[in-house]
């Protein structure tokens, strides 16, 4: 199979959330990020706006934000289905 059409395995993908403190929707995507990570065997990671300017200078409006393999998902609300999705397809 064309390696175009290949889905990477669960293992080889990567969650990022980034957030700030303090940040109630920050909180709020963190459970659904932790939910669905674990569910479907993903590593996740958070970064902190705050403790890196050039994500403070990318993203300080949206946050949070939510990267698939380092590519941007959504902001502010993450959604448990299209997330899963875009893990599982």
């Amino acid at each position: 199979m064309s390696p175009l059409f290949r889905r990477k395995a669960p293992q080889d993908r990567i969650v990022t959330l980034i957030r700030k403190p303090g940040c109630h929707l920050c909180d709020d995507a963190q459970i659904v990020v932790e939910k669905v990570c674990g569910e479907v065997g993903v590593k996740w990671e958070t970064r902190d706006i705050t403790r890196d300017q050039q994500l403070h200078d990318q993203y300080w409006e949206q946050v949070p934000v939510v990267l698939v393999d380092g590519k941007q998902h959504t902001f502010w609300r993450v959604e448990e289905q299209r997330l899963r999705k875009a893990l599982t397809e």
